[in-house]
């Protein structure tokens, strides 16, 4: 499906559920947002981490927390479907804002559920580790894009990640980077504790030949 939104390009991935918060103070945004709430229409935030516009979320206004007396402005949005951009037209039609034709992607398969319980299993032993369980509670009903920018991925994995158009795809790729991650932080702090170690007196047992 192909559809002209407005454009709020940022430096950051949304994914389709997530809830992000944005402070509006550009005047340009501060228009597309009350445009936004005018006709009661979403927008959508292409993912500028690549330094290109191309693939981006879209979203819909939520809440709007706080307007302050210069127009600017806190706002709750929630990711809805992930699109391709077809024309970035900046600024587009008579606003002050960028806007333009975007093609929204259509999954391939279904989430795996044998992959939903790796990957629950593998946040839960990352957040236990970290001493973050309390924190960032895991359940099965978790979605993977409720924690997505709690798991360590680089903006980069993760546009790549948005790009998918397989839902196992993404799920592999995420449990992937899990089991990579874990062991490396292990280490980490094993060679940490080694560290702290050195010039300590040290007791060892009497080897047994």
């Amino acid at each position: 499906m192909i559809k002209e939104i407005p454009l709020f390009p940022l430096n950051l991935v949304v994914f389709p559920g997530e809830e992000l918060n944005l402070h509006i103070f550009e005047p340009r945004y501060k228009q597309l947002i009350n445009d936004c709430l005018t006709n009661q229409c979403t927008f959508g935030i292409p993912s500028y981490v690549l330094t290109k516009v191309e693939y981006g979320t879209e979203v819909k206004i939520t809440e709007v927390t706080k307007t302050y007396e210069d127009g600017r402005m806190d706002i709750k949005t929630e990711g809805l479907g992930v699109f391709n951009v077809q024309n970035f037209i900046n600024p587009w039609k008579d606003k002050e804002y960028a806007g333009g034709p975007v093609e929204f992607i259509d999954f391939e398969d279904e989430l795996d559920p044998s992959l939903q319980l790796k990957f629950i299993e593998l946040c839960q032993d990352l957040f236990e580790w970290l001493h973050m369980e309390d924190e960032l509670p895991i359940s099965v009903e978790t979605s993977m894009y409720s924690v997505i920018h709690k798991l360590g991925l680089k903006p980069e994995e993760e546009y790549i990640l948005l790009k998918m158009k397989s839902h196992k795809k993404r799920q592999s790729f995420i449990i992937e980077h899990l089991e990579q991650l874990i062991p490396a932080l292990e280490r980490a702090e094993n060679a940490k504790e080694k560290i702290r170690m050195n010039g300590h007196f040290k007791h060892f047992n009497p080897l047994k030949f």
